[in-house]
């Protein structure tokens, strides 16, 4: 077992990577890691397990894979041919959001939900007359989902 806390506090770029590639070698050898950090991108990129602790007490330990799955959310990111002014009424069933220029559309939407209503959304963006140039999704980073977490945490 390999307790590492802080390991890239205050290191320059090129030993920083040169440690996480030790850290995989040393985590494809079979070693555990339990790793502190900060950084949660590193956590991210390196972690099969997470905890999360908050003012001295730990508020949840679970799978990486598993945590994205069940706190984070999907965002689909329509981009428009032609700018709205504004997201039609007939859209209020949506949580959309549009850019400030008009030009892309964004549907957020729960991770584990069933019915996200990607589909049907599509139909309605198609059957309004709206088109778009480009579409795709992201997926929460855990980052995202640690700040949500803690803004819920008394």
């Amino acid at each position: 077992v390999l307790f590492l806390d802080e390991p890239t506090a205050g290191v320059d770029v090129e030993l920083r990577q040169d440690m996480w590639a030790m850290v995989r070698r040393l985590r494809e050898d079979g070693v555990t890691i339990i790793l502190t950090t900060h950084y949660i991108e590193e956590a991210e990129a390196m972690a099969d397990r997470v905890g999360v602790i908050n003012r001295g007490e730990i508020v949840l330990v679970d799978d990486k894979a598993e945590l994205m799955r069940k706190l984070g959310r999907k965002r689909l990111l329509l981009e428009l041919r032609s700018p709205l002014g504004a997201i039609p009424e007939s859209f209020s069933r949506y949580a959309l959001e549009l850019s400030p220029d008009g030009g892309q559309l964004t549907y957020t939407y729960d991770n584990q939900s069933d019915r996200p209503g990607v589909a049907s959304l599509i139909r309605d963006i198609e059957a309004a007359g709206i088109q778009f140039r480009d579409i795709e999704t992201e997926n929460s980073s855990l980052e995202e989902i640690f700040v949500n977490l803690l803004r819920q945490e008394p």
